[in-house]
């Protein structure tokens, strides 16, 4: 089992809406905030929407 490790390294404003809803959904704040999500489709999914604000690197378990 693996997880993500996403780290906010952009800021979300002037971004779009949609972009900042994801953003707080995934549970980032401010920038450098950083959240240990699963490796789903779902967590996939909202991390195309927000690739360009973001790094993830994987963990294993």
């Amino acid at each position: 089992m693996t997880d993500l490790k996403i780290t906010l390294i952009r800021s979300v404003a002037h971004r779009l809406p949609n972009q900042r809803k994801v953003v707080s959904a995934l549970g980032l704040g401010k920038v450098n905030s950083t959240v240990v999500l699963p490796d789903n489709s779902a967590t996939r999914g909202a991390l195309l929407k927000i690739a360009h604000l973001i790094s993830v690197e994987e963990i294993t378990k």
